[in-house]
């Protein structure tokens, strides 16, 4: 431990809390306003409820979650999910108020897979039978499960799983078989050590006949001794570059049989009388789920992003490098680091994207719920088109969602990856420290970063979009298009196209969002032009594609962030200078995404060369110096507590020395051990300290 003349020093200089009070003193932002705006007081409400407890629980206490091995985190997650479920059961939590809990907690549970994906799938998928047979002991944790899908040898191409069920006509049951190692599912969460159940994706197999992909309830693990069931290896895939809270597991099955009842059929199944399969009456409904866990994906990205924005703006405020070339004589001191436009220009567009996300990821949900029910009375309309292997139809689809499906793979892979890579950006900012796992962004990063890969791969997502998109035009082009913004903005660019754009990008917040349309457009009619006049493969395009449908997906974001300035609650719950910081915000969210995109812009001619130049070297730069002042109360409206970020860097009070001192001086079991340094001593260790160390914790 530390001797007392050490616990006396303090930081040089303006202390930590002098320093950001002063960053607060000079906004006059309403912090707590903007944040019910944000969230709601019924939402802050719960999060000071759920925090209060959690943290009068010593099993959530997180000194040690920096330090531990795999193996030990591993035992203290499940030892937290165990506890988390037993509150929710004494409190009779929502579902709100458990995953507010979980947020809290921040880290992936062995749970996880149970709580979302089985769950969902046997409600969502399954029949009144099924749901007593297996969802209401789910629900009660009577049996745990785990969705396996992913394998070995396949992720994005669902199609080409090579687990199989195979429908036995003479004892009505399915066998489900690995038939190759790379049949082998991996990367499941939950699947590792916990799980006993899984809902196994196979292709089902009648008469030789393949179906495709469907899902199967399959009992892996005893439910008293909770060892592999026979013909049944399944285990943890080892450690990860993040998420190692989590047992993501393997599972290898050979010819285990399972009863007719098993496979989920709400949707489809086999008759058992005929032997027949029985088709889908609408392939929609599946497909909105898919939908609803991307637009969940969205929703989060700007809150994920705004947790290393809060700790790198924070840590920005308070860290002082080197004294300003231009200072006058009697400014004596280091300038704060936030002072400088260069981290300015790194940190203040993403503060903007947070608010973009959020606000899209809002918008995002509202299209999805507005869509579910007219989904389910047209139910059995969709259920005709015949979709094929390859990532391209080349007739306009008759399915009900095809709007609100391409907007979710193209948000979701540009949300996720705007806040993975954004996450990087922080931690980079913060410097030198930025790279210690207490600044709390590198661990948070690692454990988000599978989110560009699940639920669709960012990059093969894009075809998705692509797609959908070069029908809308062939539709649009023929005079018989779906009525919606997409065909709207093609019609709009059409009937412009030969006389030009000009759009005042510079002066009206309406002309941004016209020009991202404008270039969406461009890109689009062009990709047709090389698919369909030209002849182009599906393959030599895949490159426009992923740009086209990163142009589509900025252009969403632009316009959903824009209509929610435009919104009548805004002008309720905000006074004239938020909203006006917001409409800041807006720009600079816009703009800056107009300069890095700007050969697209200008060869689509939504734009000039001069505009370009004056955005990046005017316009930008003025709204970071107008945007600086409000910087750190801008990232208060987050309302992160620090309980939760779990940060030194990022801390409210500003105390980031401090906190980064006395973590690695009195928090670290490595300064416990008293080691053995010279080569020709077999002696490792000389003295372990260890236990004292966790008992003075």
């Amino acid at each position: 431990m530390a001797p007392s003349w050490v616990n006396n020093l303090k930081p040089s200089g303006p202390q930590g809390s002098e320093l950001l009070d002063n960053e607060r003193a000079q906004s006059n932002l309403p912090v707590n306003r903007l944040s019910e705006f944000l969230f709601t007081k019924e939402v802050l409400n719960r999060q000071h409820k759920i925090l209060k407890l959690l943290q009068t629980e010593k099993i959530f206490e997180k000194s040690k979650n920096y330090f531990d091995g795999r193996e030990a985190r591993f035992i203290t997650a499940l030892a937290r999910a165990k506890r988390l479920q037993q509150l929710a059961v004494e409190y009779r939590w929502t579902q709100d108020e458990y995953v507010m809990a979980t947020d809290l907690i921040s880290e992936p549970g062995p749970y996880g897979l149970h709580i979302t994906m089985f769950l969902i799938t046997l409600r969502d998928q399954g029949t009144p039978e099924q749901h007593k047979l297996f969802l209401k002991k789910a629900e009660k944790f009577e049996i745990i499960g785990c969705y396996a899908q992913t394998e070995l040898g396949h992720g994005s191409n669902v199609r080409g799983l090579e687990t199989t069920a195979t429908w036995n006509a003479d004892d009505k049951t399915f066998t489900l078989h690995s038939p190759h190692l790379t049949a082998s599912k991996w990367w499941i969460g939950s699947l590792g050590r916990t799980a006993n159940y899984a809902v196994v994706m196979a292709q089902l197999v009648i008469d030789g006949k393949s179906y495709g992909p469907h899902p199967f309830v399959v009992q892996i693990r005893d439910l008293k001794t909770h060892q592999p069931l026979e013909n049944v290896h399944v285990g943890d895939i080892g450690p990860k570059f993040g998420y190692n809270t989590m047992d993501n597991g393997f599972l290898l099955l050979n010819k285990v049989k399972v009863p007719h009842v098993n496979m989920l059929a709400k949707y489809s199944s086999v008759d058992p009388t005929t032997n027949k399969y029985v088709r889908p009456a609408s392939a929609s409904l599946v497909y909105g789920t898919l939908t609803w866990v991307r637009s969940t994906i969205v929703l989060q990205s700007g809150g994920v992003l705004a947790r290393g924005v809060t700790i790198a703006t924070r840590y920005a405020a308070v860290r002082r490098q080197f004294q300003d070339r231009d200072a006058k004589a009697s400014e004596v001191g280091e300038n704060q680091v936030l002072n400088y436009t260069m981290v300015q220009v790194r940190l203040l567009p993403l503060l903007a994207a947070t608010f973009a996300l959020h606000f899209t990821g809002k918008g995002m949900m509202a299209l999805y719920q507005e869509n579910q029910k007219k989904m389910s009375e047209d139910a059995g309309k969709a259920g005709s088109t015949g979709r094929g292997p390859s990532p391209e139809e080349l007739f306009p689809s008759t399915d009900l969602l095809a709007d609100l499906h391409a907007t979710s793979c193209g948000l979701k892979a540009l949300a996720s990856t705007t806040a993975a890579e954004g996450l990087e950006v922080c931690r980079r900012a913060c410097g030198g420290h930025g790279y210690s796992n207490f600044s709390g962004i590198g661990s948070w990063y690692a454990d988000y970063l599978p989110t560009t890969t699940w639920e669709g791969d960012n990059y093969m997502l894009t075809q998705q979009v692509a797609r959908y998109l070069l029908k809308s035009a062939r539709a649009v082009l023929k005079g018989n298009p779906s009525e919606n913004d997409t065909t709207d903005i093609f019609r709009t660019f059409l009937a412009r196209r030969d006389m030009g754009a000009a759009f005042d990008v510079l002066g009206r917040d309406e002309d941004i969002v016209a020009a991202f349309a404008w270039r969406t457009s461009f890109l689009t009619f062009e990709a047709l032009k090389h698919r369909d006049e030209d002849k182009n493969s599906w393959n030599s395009l895949l490159v426009d594609f992923y740009r086209l449908s990163t142009a589509h997906s900025q252009y969403l974001i632009v316009k959903n962030f824009y209509e929610a300035l435009r919104s009548d609650t805004i002008s309720q719950e905000l006074d004239n200078g938020t909203i006006m910081l917001m409409h800041k915000l807006f720009r600079l969210y816009a703009l800056h995404t107009l300069e890095r995109e700007a050969s697209e812009f200008f060869s689509s001619s939504a734009v000039t060369v001069r505009q370009i130049q004056l955005a990046r070297t005017k316009a930008v730069m003025k709204l970071l110096e107008e945007i600086r002042p409000h910087a750190v109360r801008l990232v208060d409206a987050w309302h992160f507590p620090d309980w939760q970020l779990d940060s030194s860097l990022g801390r409210y009070d500003g105390k980031v020395y401090e906190d980064l001192f006395y973590r690695a001086s009195e928090m670290n079991p490595l300064n416990a051990l008293t080691i053995d340094p010279y080569p020709g001593n077999e002696t490792l260790v000389k003295v372990d300290e260890r236990e004292r160390l966790k008992s003075k914790l």
